[in-house]
């Protein structure tokens, strides 16, 4: 009995032991995660979410969570007779629709994946980018066909304050922050601005100094020749990625401008992962072989 017993339990020792050199590596290191997609919808692979950051936050690694709520949204906005409109792959955000979305992403997305994590003890704590002007934010109005267009209450970042973020790291929290900012109260009364969330993760990333950003999808990664090829790219650097952008789809352009900006602005890696695959996360910064595709900056080319 007891002989059976040690052989059954030997897999998981090595396991266990093929972690270690990351769990070193990793040790008291910031991880921004951009939890999005199927994860966000699909019971199974929020829960297992869920245990994989506060798996990180007790291998001593610092879990930051960044989301935004899409479907949510789309869900709330229809229930409420606001049609959903997008143009150059972000939301048209009225008036009307702000009231919603933030409502969904404070009051609805946020308060869940709290509640998930704080399953396994008094860990998470959220917070929206309005809270102590942790994420500041200008009217965006981005050009399509050479024309500027008015998409409503979106924001483009203009000012990352990580000071309460690095204040609930140092209590030993898991921060939850939603993609929501505020603008500086110079002349607009202080607005409110619906941010995507894959930017707002990235510029926290850079601020944070975190060693890695990581950014979940509903797509095995960055694909070498779509639609010809289901190729995944398993690693660039960032002037590579800069030279494939023009041709990557509206829903990728985000992910990868964020996963680029990341690496230009000293955060080690940024990675893009499989969100449809439990405890991706675990997956991709503990084996060798990871399983998304991976940006690192110009001058860690050679490096393995």
């Amino acid at each position: 009995m007891s002989t059976t017993r040690k052989h059954t339990a030997l897999p998981k020792a090595q396991i266990l032991i093929e972690a270690l050199p990351w769990l070193v590596r990793h040790n008291g290191k910031t991880v921004v995660i951009k939890f999005g997609g199927n994860a966000m919808i699909d019971e199974d692979l929020k829960s297992a979410f869920a245990q994989d950051v506060v798996f990180l936050h007790h291998a001593g690694l610092k879990p930051v969570v960044v989301h935004g709520g899409g479907p949510q949204i789309s869900a709330a906005l229809d229930k409420h007779g606001i049609v959903s409109e997008f143009k150059a792959g972000l939301r048209v955000t009225t008036e009307d629709a702000m009231d919603v979305v933030r409502m969904v992403l404070a009051g609805q997305v946020q308060r869940e994946l709290v509640g998930l994590l704080n399953q396994h003890g008094p860990l998470a704590v959220g917070l929206t980018g309005e809270d102590a002007h942790t994420i500041t934010a200008t009217k965006h109005q981005p050009v399509i066909d050479g024309e500027s267009v008015d998409i409503g209450r979106v924001g483009e970042i203009t000012a990352i304050d990580t000071g309460a973020i690095e204040a609930l790291l140092a209590d030993g929290r898991i921060p939850v922050v939603s993609s929501i900012a505020r603008s500086q109260d110079d002349g607009d009364g202080g607005r409110v601005y619906n941010v995507n969330a894959d930017t707002a993760a990235a510029a926290l990333a850079a601020a944070l100094g975190a060693e890695t950003l990581m950014v979940l999808t509903d797509v095995e990664g960055l694909y070498e020749d779509w639609p010809n090829s289901d190729e995944v790219i398993s690693r660039l650097t960032a002037s590579q990625l800069e030279e494939l952008l023009p041709e990557l789809s509206s829903g990728m352009m985000p992910k990868m401008e964020g996963c680029l900006h990341a690496v230009r602005n000293g955060v080690n890696t940024a990675r893009v992962i499989d969100g449809r695959v439990q405890h991706s996360i675990l997956l991709e910064i503990f084996t060798d072989e990871g399983i998304g595709t991976m940006v690192v900056p110009d001058e860690q080319e050679g490096e393995s």
